[in-house]
C-alpha cells in the first residue's frame, strides 16, 4: 500500500511538474531549471558523500570537464544528429569521460579518508581547471562555444526545464537503486566503520571506485548539459569552487546520506537565495551564510534528520503517556 501510495504521489508531482511551464513565466522557469540542476548533482554527490562517507570537495572537476568534453566532441566531429538529438552522443560521452578519469583517479585517491580524501578532491579539481585554462588545446582561457539545438516554438528556458527535470529524475531513480541494493549497504558500511566491513568481508575498494565513477559519470552528464544550456563558457565559468561546496551544503541542510535530503536541501537554499533574498544584492552573501551556519547548528542532521528526531520522540511519549492515564 505505501509502495502504491508513493508510486500514486510521484506521478502527481511529475505530471505537475511537466505542466508548471505553462502558469509560471521566464524567470521561475530558470529559477526551477537551476533547482533541477543542483539537486541532481547534489543527488551524484550523495552517492559518493552520503552513502559512503567520502566526501569530494571538488565535484566540480566533472562538472567542467563534462562541459569541455561535450564542446570539444561537437568541435572535433561535427554535429551529431539533427536538432535536440544531436545532444545525446556528445552528453554521454562526456559522462564516460568523467567516468573513465574517476575510475583512474580512484584506485590512488580512494586511499585517502576523511579531511585528506575531500582536500586531494579540491587540489585535483584546481590542477584540472588550471590545464584546461592553459593548455592552448583545450581554449579554456579564451572560452569555447556550445550551440543550443532548442526546437522551433520552444523557449531556451522551457527546452532546458525539461532536459534538466528528466536528469533529476534519473538521478534520483539511481539513487534509489543503489540506496536499496547490495551496493548500497555496502556503502552504509564503509561510511559507518570502513575497517570493520572490510573484517565482515566486504570488497570495500571495489565498491568505493563504483560509487565514484557513477557519481562522476552522472555529474559530468549534468555538466555537458549545463554548457549547452549557457551556449558559451570559460574555465572560471563551470571549473568553480562554488559548486563543490554548494552540493554539501544542500546535501547538509537537507539530510546528508538520505534519498529525499539533496533535494529537500536545494530546494529550501534556492528558495531562499533565488527569491527571498533576491532583492538584498548586497548583503545576499552574508544573510545566506548565516543561514546556513544556523540551520546547520540546529539542524545537525538536516532537515529530514530533525523530523526523523522529532518522530522517534513522539513515539517514546505517547507509551509513557499510555502508561499515565492506565
Amino acid at each position: 500500500m505505501n509502495r502504491t501510495l508513493a508510486l500514486v504521489l510521484g506521478a502527481i508531482i511529475v505530471i505537475a511538474a511537466a505542466l508548471l511551464p505553462l502558469w509560471i513565466g521566464p524567470f521561475y522557469t530558470r529559477v526551477a531549471q537551476l533547482f533541477f540542476f543542483s539537486a541532481g548533482m547534489a543527488i551524484a554527490w550523495n552517492i559518493l558523500g552520503g552513502f559512503s562517507g567520502y566526501w569530494s570537495f571538488g565535484h566540480t572537476v566533472f562538472i567542467g570537464m563534462g562541459a569541455f568534453s561535450a564542446a570539444h566532441i561537437v568541435h572535433r566531429l561535427g554535429p551529431l544528429g539533427d536538432g535536440p538529438l544531436s545532444m545525446i552522443v556528445p552528453i554521454l560521452l562526456a559522462g564516460l569521460i568523467c567516468g573513465l578519469f574517476a575510475a583512474i583517479l580512484a584506485y590512488p585517491i580512494l586511499r585517502l579518508r576523511g579531511i585528506y580524501f575531500a582536500i586531494a578532491m579540491l587540489g585535483v579539481s584546481q590542477v584540472v581547471g588550471e590545464l584546461v585554462n592553459n593548455v592552448s588545446w583545450f581554449q579554456g582561457g579564451i572560452g569555447v562555444f556550445l550551440q543550443t539545438p532548442v526546437p522551433s516554438g520552444t523557449t531556451p528556458e522551457d527546452f532546458f526545464y525539461y532536459i534538466f527535470g528528466g536528469l533529476l529524475l534519473l538521478c534520483f531513480l539511481i539513487s534509489i537503486a543503489v540506496r536499496n541494493s547490495r551496493f548500497g549497504y555496502a556503502l552504509l558500511s564503509i561510511r559507518e566503520d570502513e575497517d570493520t566491513a572490510m573484517m565482515l568481508g566486504v570488497a570495500t575498494e571495489r565498491y568505493k571506485i563504483m560509487a565514484f565513477v557513477l557519481s562522476a559519470t552522472l555529474v559530468g552528464i549534468m555538466g555537458s548539459v549545463y554548457g549547452y544550456s549557457v551556449g558559451y563558457f570559460t574555465t572560471y565559468t563551470v571549473f568553480r569552487l562554488d559548486f563543490s561546496l554548494n552540493l554539501i551544503v544542500f546535501c547538509l541542510i537537507g539530510g546528508i546520506g538520505t534519498l529525499f535530503g539533496p533535494i529537500i536541501g536545494t530546494a529550501v537554499m534556492l528558495f531562499i537565495t533565488q527569491v527571498l533574498l533576491s532583492r538584498f544584492l548586497d548583503i545576499h552573501l552574508l544573510i545566506t551564510g548565516a543561514m546556513v551556519v544556523a540551520i546547520i547548528l540546529l539542524m545537525p542532521g538536516g532537515i529530514i534528520g530533525a523530523l526523523r528526531s522529532r518522530k522517534r520522540q513522539a513515539n517514546q511519549v505517547e507509551p509513557v503517556e499510555a502508561e499515565a492515564r492506565a
